[in-house]
């Protein structure tokens, strides 16, 4: 299946989800406390974006002064800009989504998550396989 058709289906599946839960939402809390807790979840998010983003930004600047790679920090840029613009996108499930990618400890888990099943090692577990050595062709 293409990206694009499959990115289609997952932006039209999930606004249906969201009106869906929205209107649930709405019908046992009522319309101005369903809106105000719309407009909470993006203000907290504004918030927390604007916080670890600048945390992350100056681990960032730190690692690149000391000549290391930033791959984590870049990791975790992205899942803060993502996670920024999900809590800004009005909808609960976003919402718990962006939550996710900004609080530092479910950041860390994706990451983690990321890496062992996206790049197939971990920095935690040893692989055993690998018999470390030189090489020098004569």
């Amino acid at each position: 299946m293409n990206i694009f058709r499959l990115l289609f289906m997952v932006i039209i599946v999930v606004s249906f989800l969201e009106l869906y839960v929205l209107i649930v939402v709405g019908s046992i809390l009522g319309a101005f406390p369903t809106i105000f807790l719309v407009i909470a979840s993006a203000a907290l998010g504004s918030f927390l974006l604007k916080q670890q983003g600048l945390a992350t930004w100056r681990r960032f600047q730190t690692t690149v002064a000391h000549n290391e790679v930033p791959a984590h920090e870049l990791m975790e840029g992205f899942l803060i800009l993502l996670g920024g613009a999900l809590l800004l996108t009005p909808g609960f499930i976003t919402d718990a989504i962006g939550l996710a990618c900004l609080l530092p400890t479910l950041r860390q888990k994706i990451i983690a998550y990321a890496i062992e099943h996206f790049f197939g090692s971990s920095p935690s577990k040893q692989n055993h396989d690998v018999l470390e050595g030189e090489f020098r062709k004569d």
